[in-house]
Order: structure tokens, then C-alpha cells, then sequence
């Protein structure tokens, strides 16, 4: 094959070393853009959830994806002793812990875990001194469905049982896995506007589609750089290989 004054001399190692690895540096980068346009349109349903009215908790909810972010409200009691923590939250460079909180929901047997707030960890007492409002209370707040680490260190949902009050993380299924009773698969981030809370400050989740859409580039770029070496070492000048036209 000839290419002007160049001729394609085929060549095993350079094509094993950078021809083959081309379609794998597309195929990446076009899965980096099909996540920069998922976190597009997570970002959308975001903005869009957060306008509108606060959804009015009273049952149990079948499809909790359906109100990820959304606001709520929900009036119920709150149940003292199931209060746990979770550890090792950092707040204002300072360690602590998430108070979470069970509450029954008024007129239900339907609980759901309503995160409190932070508070610092003073080391002294072992749990710090979380104080429950008593009777029924209305809680405002966010929808919020918490996921496991990547990195855990069970292998079951009834690992929470020798976790005791201090747990490293959140999921419903851990709780639930523990109760007799119904349980709202998410969790509230109670609203700062609320009373008998504690600090909260909930980040507010900004899917970053530029960061992909930059990968993306990146794999495209390696791809791009490739053939260019590629072609460098396998397109040879016509006379060098003793061909005359």
C-alpha cells in the first residue's frame, strides 16, 4: 500500500503495541462520555426534584429512586432506644458522628431513619449525649438513598448486629435486617431549619460531567497519539524499500 512518496511496511511489534490498544482507547473514551451524559441528566433530576413541593410521608414507599433528592415531611415519634451513630463523619476539620434517629410514623407502623445532624466527638463519654425531642414531631427534610462503601468488611446484612450503637457506616438494609417492623428504604436529612437538631450541613451532590467529558479527551488523545506512532514506524519512504514508481 502506498501513500504518495510512503509506502506501508507491516510491522508485528509495533502493531501489537500500538495498533491493537486503539479500539480499547476509543471504547473508553466513548464510555467516559456515555457517564458524562448520565451525570447530565443526574444533575437535571436533581434540579428538578429540588423544585418541587415536599412530598408528604404517611406510607410505606415502594419505589424510594422515585423521590431521591425530593423534599419531604413526615410527622411521627421518635423511638430512643434504637438511636445509633455513625462514626467517623468529618465536619469543619473536626471529627464526629451522624445521629440517626428512628421515627414512627404518626398513624403507621412504618418507620424511617432520620438523619439528625452531626455532632462533634468528644471522646468522653464513649457516645456523645444526643438528646431525642419527646412526643410527636414534625420533621422536614431530603430524601436521601445511602449506599455501602466500596470497601466493606462483611458479607451480610447482619453485621450491624456487633456494631452495637457505633457504626462505620449507613444502609437500610443493615437496619432493617435487625427489626421486626417496616422500614422506609432511605434515609431524611433533616433540614436545618428544623428544631432539636444538631449541625447540618448536607453537601449538596453536583454530578461532575466535565470531569468525563475530560477523560474522555484523554482516551481519545491516547488513540489519536498511537496511530501517529503507528503510522511513523510502519509508513517507510517508497525509495527506501528499493520500489520505483
Amino acid at each position: 500500500m502506498r501513500f504518495n512518496e510512503y509506502h506501508f511496511q507491516f510491522r508485528t511489534f509495533p502493531t501489537l503495541l500500538l495498533a491493537l490498544p486503539v479500539p480499547v482507547f476509543i471504547a473508553l473514551g466513548v464510555w467516559q462520555l456515555d457517564r458524562a451524559e448520565q451525570k447530565l441528566q443526574l444533575a437535571q433530576q436533581i434540579t428538578a426534584r429540588g423544585e418541587l413541593p415536599a412530598f408528604e410521608l404517611q406510607a410505606l414507599v415502594q419505589d424510594p429512586q422515585e423521590l431521591h433528592f425530593r423534599k419531604v415531611q413526615v410527622q411521627g415519634t421518635f423511638e430512643k432506644e434504637l438511636q445509633f451513630f455513625i462514626e467517623n463523619r468529618r465536619m469543619g476539620g473536626h471529627n464526629g458522628f451522624h445521629v440517626i434517629s428512628p421515627l414512627q410514623i404518626q398513624g403507621s407502623n412504618v418507620r424511617v431513619l432520620i438523619n439528625r445532624g452531626w455532632i462533634a466527638d468528644t471522646r468522653h463519654p464513649d457516645l456523645p449525649d444526643a438528646a431525642i425531642p419527646n412526643g410527636v414531631q414534625r420533621i422536614s427534610g431530603e430524601i436521601s438513598i445511602p449506599s455501602a462503601p466500596a470497601l466493606k468488611l462483611h458479607s451480610d446484612e447482619n453485621a450491624a448486629n456487633d456494631w452495637g450503637k457505633r457504626w462505620p457506616y449507613l444502609t437500610t438494609g443493615l437496619f432493617a435486617a435487625n427489626v421486626a417492623f417496616p422500614l422506609e428504604p432511605f434515609v431524611i436529612l433533616q433540614s436545618p431549619a428544623d428544631e432539636h437538631g444538631f449541625v447540618r450541613n448536607w453537601p449538596r451532590e453536583a454530578p461532575k460531567q466535565m470531569m468525563h467529558i475530560g477523560y474522555a479527551l484523554q482516551w481519545f488523545a491516547f488513540a489519536l497519539i498511537a496511530i501517529i506512532i503507528y503510522l511513523k514506524l510502519t509508513l517507510v519512504p517508497t525509495a527506501a524499500t528499493g520500489e520505483h514508481t
